[in-house]
């Protein structure tokens, strides 16, 4: 008998069509059949299969495909590693990640660097991994090469980036960047807020620990802004485009009509910007700060609005953690403090948390959070629990509860925003191409390459 050979039998098992009874068998990590729950398996593995039979208060449903999170290794591995972020992503339902370019040191912006942050991440992956490549000035001619060698899109920034590694492009050099990107198929993922828009709002309040000052800091339209140049590059160029991390629902409008026309865009939002709002963040309160920032609760409405209507296209993480020094907690100035949430355990309880009491299902969540992802990377073996899929799979209690504590936490650095919070959904077990995670234990995870 092999762990990749197993029998899941659920009475609620999450497809496509909806919640089914269900006898899920895995051979070989696949999924090779579903059966009605009752159903005899035949055993044509050759060998006895490992049943798992789930509680009826537990749903098997597809692991969490995570499109947006920085890992920061090598370099800055005092931030996060591999080991520590793959380990609570799997703790969190996450079976799936795509590790962005930047902060890393060096930054995924050349093939070589690549070679290093794939060398880096071999022994460590606990769940599968994948890269997204950086588009920054002076890198046109290394897309192509780094297309070729398997990462899944590139990313890039509209104003600096926080590091100095990983600069900003200008307006022409990123229609330079999306001519060559379109030219090969491939995909630009954008950090959209406008530089002169954030220049010209109130920045001499700083130091401050006020938090409506370090929103006023980033307003809306910093965002609205640098997103209409993004689709305005995408009509000229035909690139594909995705929005990283919509925390504007002004913006939403723009987006829809591009999309309307024919655009190649797609849009994401991440679970802090749908279940913090600023009128509750308390001064000084520095692990909330994130670019572009939390916004109020009536912007938060409307977010929701964008992804039932289908603007909005998926939710990610952003997991973005640092060093707790780097977030200043001692002064609680917004001005200074790094900018990100560090959520990749959370995000799937905080989004289901949030979402039940909007009256979305869970079915809902699993397409935003892991379908939509799976099929934005072009990853057709994740996602969804289909025969030949690959068997990542959770047991998720979606009625259990559990209150958030940071030294609990499995990331390197234990700060969250989350922190005294009363979530739903509780993850029972992670599995990786039929194998259960145990974060104790040996990783197992593969490195992804872009196949399409």
């Amino acid at each position: 008998m092999t762990e990749h050979n197993v029998v899941f039998r659920a009475q609620r098992v999450l497809i496509d069509q909806g919640e089914a009874a269900m006898a899920v068998v895995v051979r070989d990590g696949k999924i090779s059949a579903l059966h009605p729950y009752d159903a005899a398996v035949p055993d044509d593995a050759g060998a006895g299969d490992r049943v798992m039979e789930l509680g009826d208060d537990v749903v098997l449903m597809p692991g969490v495909v995570d499109a947006h999170v920085h890992v920061n290794d090598p370099g800055r591995t005092e931030w996060e590693g591999f080991t520590s972020a793959t380990r609570a992503a799997a703790a969190g339902g996450v079976t799936t990640f795509v590790d962005m370019p930047l902060n890393s040191i060096p930054p995924t912006t050349t093939t070589e660097a690549l070679a290093i942050k794939r060398e880096t991440a071999e022994s460590q992956a606990w769940i599968d991994v994948g890269f997204w490549g950086g588009a920054v000035p002076g890198n046109v001619d290394q897309l192509a090469p780094m297309h070729d060698a398997g990462v899944f899109g590139f990313k890039c920034f509209t104003l600096h980036s926080g590091v100095d590694e990983f600069p900003a492009v200008s307006a022409e050099e990123l229609l330079d960047a999306m001519r060559e990107i379109a030219s090969f198929g491939g995909l630009l993922i954008v950090h959209a807020e406008d530089a002169h828009v954030i220049e010209s709002s109130p920045q001499s309040q700083f130091p401050s620990a006020h938090y409506t000052d370090f929103l006023a800091s980033r307003p809306r339209d910093a965002e609205n802004k640098a997103i209409a140049q993004v689709i305005d590059g995408a009509r000229q160029t035909g690139c594909r485009v995705h929005i990283l991390h919509v925390s504007s629902a002004e913006a939403l409008p723009q987006i829809r009509l591009a999309k309307d026309d024919g655009v190649a865009i797609t849009a994401e939002t991440c679970p802090h910007y749908l279940t913090l709002r600023a009128e509750d963040i308390p001064d000084g309160a520095t692990q909330f700060k994130c670019c572009p920032p939390i916004r109020e609760g009536v912007n938060q409405d409307e977010l929701w609005e964008g992804l039932a209507d289908g603007t909005i296209d998926m939710i990610v993480s952003d997991h973005s953690p640092s060093t707790i020094d780097l977030k200043h907690l001692d002064t609680g100035d917004f001005g200074v403090a790094w900018g990100g949430v560090a959520s990749v355990q959370l995000s799937l309880a905080a989004i289901w948390t949030g979402a039940r009491e909007r009256g979305f299902s869970l079915a809902q969540v699993s397409h935003w959070m892991s379908a939509a992802t799976a099929a934005h990377v072009d990853l057709a073996a994740k996602g969804s629990i289909v025969v030949g899929a690959d068997a990542d799979l959770i047991a998720f209690a979606p009625d259990e509860t559990f209150v958030v504590e940071a030294a609990t936490l499995l990331h390197k650095n234990r700060i969250t925003a989350y922190e005294g919070k009363e979530l739903h959904g509780v993850v029972h077990g992670t599995w990786v191409r039929g194998q259960q995670v145990d974060v104790d234990g040996d990783p197992h995870g593969t490195l992804l390459t872009r196949t399409v």
